[in-house]
């Protein structure tokens, strides 16, 4: 028994790692290496993943709750997402016959908003165009984000013949009509998919992104961060990723909201005039029906109106407010000062919790 015990405790040692010897050395010492990179690697992704959060949302939003054109900017999208969201799940579509025909607005609580000519329910009709229109917007910003991004980092970071190709592809498309391109297109393929619809509506408006991206990589491209990079043999899409992007980020995401900007007056009016198939309710389709009906010469109807054009202008007037802000969220400077005052505030705040348990 005791000569079994003391063969277990020659080549175990307490901590479970093989031992060669009573001596309690490691039998192979790559075991140990192996255990303590572990430990660093795993280290190393949490202070990585920290710095991260820190940089891309906790600075950011610091910047953003002291600036009221962010607040309400944000404020005001997530209104339309959540009534949009609500209306979908709880709210009918709206139909001919739900209410009396031409109900005046703030006339009744079953139909707070009116009705049109045909008894459908403006406040309904309104509340349901809203996921439609968001899926737009938002289809045709990543798409321009996506496209103008990849074209113009390609082209600025590779140069020599794709730059050429790629610079040549950017200036046709900045080049073509928009507008006319993309009532052709409509017409011919006559999209009922609101992504489909927003991919359309921004087919040409990624070249500008594209041309301005490419600009300012052949900058990035040489500065001592990304030649360093090169120099110890990263690949490209590393390179890319993490030396040159990140850069472009302020940028890129002010042109996002302008896109889907562009997304959100360029449905309404083409919807307006006829060019998009009908299909599901939205502000445009409802802004051609009241101007069919005489709505504009007609006090008593100008609700009919006035509610899809408080519905869009208040949509806009968030996302401008939003990218304003986003301007003051990644300029260098603002973001250095809240981080003083910020860190000045623990300061305060340690000393009197200091002072406090002194005094006790």
């Amino acid at each position: 028994m005791s000569r079994e015990h003391t063969d277990t405790n020659d080549t175990t040692s307490d901590t479970g790692t093989p031992v060669a010897d009573g001596s309690g050395a490691p039998a192979n010492p790559l075991d140990v290496l192996e255990t303590e990179s572990d430990v660093d690697t795993s280290f190393g992704t949490t202070q990585k993943m920290k710095k991260y959060l820190r940089i891309y949302l906790w600075e950011p939003w610091q910047v953003m709750r002291r600036d009221w054109r962010a607040l309400v900017g944000i404020s005001i999208l997530s209104s339309y997402i959540i009534i949009g969201i609500l209306g979908w799940l709880f709210l009918e579509p709206t139909r001919m016959g739900d209410g009396p025909n031409q109900l005046p607005w703030f006339r009744s609580l079953a139909h707070p908003l009116g009705t049109n000519l045909y008894g459908v329910d403006l406040m309904r009709e309104t509340i349901h165009a809203i996921p439609m229109i968001l899926k737009m917007m938002f289809a045709g910003g990543v798409f321009t984000i996506i496209m103008g991004t990849v074209i113009g980092t390609v082209a600025g970071y590779k140069g020599g013949t794709v730059d050429k190709v790629l610079s040549t592809i950017t200036d046709v498309f900045i080049n073509i009509p928009g507008l006319p391109l993309v009532i052709v297109l409509a017409v011919v393929f006559t999209p009922e998919s609101a992504y489909a619809l927003g991919i359309l509506l921004t087919i040409e408006y990624w070249a500008g992104l594209a041309r301005a991206v490419r600009s300012q990589v052949l900058q990035i491209r040489y500065d001592e961060y990304t030649e360093a990079s090169r120099t110890i043999g990263l690949p490209t899409g590393t390179i890319l990723l993490k030396d040159v992007i990140p850069h472009l980020a302020p940028y890129i995401t002010i042109r996002f909201v302008s896109a889907m900007r562009t997304v959100l007056f360029s449905a309404v009016g083409l919807y307006f005039i006829g060019v998009l198939p009908e299909g599901d309710t939205n502000w445009g389709i409802m802004l051609s029906n009241a101007y069919n009906n005489g709505a504009m010469y007609r006090p008593q109807l100008l609700h009919w109106i006035l509610i899809p054009s408080i519905a869009i202008v208040a949509l806009s007037i968030g996302m401008i407010l939003l990218s304003q802000s986003l301007d003051r969220v990644f300029n260098p400077r603002v973001r250095e000062k809240h981080k003083k005052d910020d860190e000045e505030l623990l300061e305060e705040e340690e000393d009197v919790g200091g002072k406090g348990l002194t005094l006790g």
